[in-house]
């Protein structure tokens, strides 16, 4: 029996789509979801192992026009995923007719590998849109194999991942048949935080938060966890924490809620806050938290 592996690279603009569709092929929430835009900031490894087959699918930032350092590094993400991509997976949602970086859309249309269009969120689309938007992307994108889904409805979702499998080049495994994805366990925790800041809190907050998490100590019954959040301004430490802490310990509880269901452990957090002036611009910093990895 023949065996396939190869990088399936998922790209596309803010909010389509393209962490639920990872999620959904992996079976495992790996990337947070939330409805602002930047959500993933790092490049996140997720591996689908089958008898004869290991899909390696990467979940990218969306594409965006930098305005600092940090967007800087997540637009490099986005380029690395076009340059290693064995099938390269290119989500719009219904009504979007553009990616907003016209470098990285003549890349998709020029691609040398598999392009896949997925025109996600079809269920708020009617027939007649629906067609208009597939006639409106063959003519954008000649190259790509186009499939209308619904990833958070799971609609299509297997009929696309089926076709990743035929497309797959023949390779031995690239990771070992039991992993699900690149990253220690510390990241997962610094993300699940972080995506409980950004359901908590509006304006700029959760764009100058980062989480470093200083201890992971686990043992047969539980995992005891030590993490900072970084903010860029004294003012926004006081909103993290909140009046009498109340703020904070509402994100604890979350957090600490949905790591037991991660780890299927019992975990206790304890969380603290800490200024990291302008670290979005710092280059020191960013490598420090796994960006510009240059």
């Amino acid at each position: 029996m023949t065996h396939k592996a190869g990088f399936v690279n998922i790209i596309g603009n803010p909010n389509v789509g393209k962490s639920t569709l990872m999620n959904a092929f992996v079976g495992e929430r790996l990337s947070i979801i939330t409805s602002k835009a930047q959500t993933t900031r790092h490049r996140i490894l997720g591996i689908v192992n089958g008898e004869d087959f290991q899909m390696i699918l990467s979940d990218t930032p969306g594409i965006i026009k930098p305005a600092y350092e940090l967007q800087s590094s997540m637009m490099d993400f986005v380029k690395s995923a076009f340059e290693d991509a064995d099938v390269l997976v290119y989500m719009v949602e219904i009504g979007e007719r553009a990616l907003k970086d016209e470098a990285f859309f003549a890349k998709i249309q020029n691609a040398k590998v598999p392009v896949l269009l997925l025109l996600n969120k079809i269920d708020k689309a009617n027939q007649e849109l629906l067609e208009e938007q597939v006639a409106l992307w063959k003519a954008q994108v000649p190259n790509a194999e186009i499939f209308p889904i619904s990833a958070l409805n799971n609609f299509n979702v297997k009929e696309v991942f089926n076709r990743i499998i035929e497309l797959l080049p023949e390779s031995p495994p690239f990771y070992p048949k039991d992993a699900l994805t690149d990253k220690p366990e510390r990241f997962f925790v610094n993300e699940i935080i972080r995506e409980k800041i950004l359901l908590n809190y509006e304006k700029e907050i959760p764009y100058s938060v980062e989480i470093e998490t200083e201890e992971f100590k686990e043992d047969e019954t539980i995992i005891r966890i030590k993490a900072v959040i970084m903010v860029e301004r004294d003012s926004q430490k006081g909103i993290i924490i909140g009046h009498k802490g109340a703020a904070i310990k509402k994100i604890g509880i979350q957090a600490r809620e949905e790591l037991e269901k991660f780890f299927d452990k019992q975990v206790h957090i304890e969380m603290f806050v800490k200024v990291n002036k302008d670290w979005r611009n710092n280059t020191y910093q960013l490598r420090r938290f796994g960006y510009n990895q240059k």
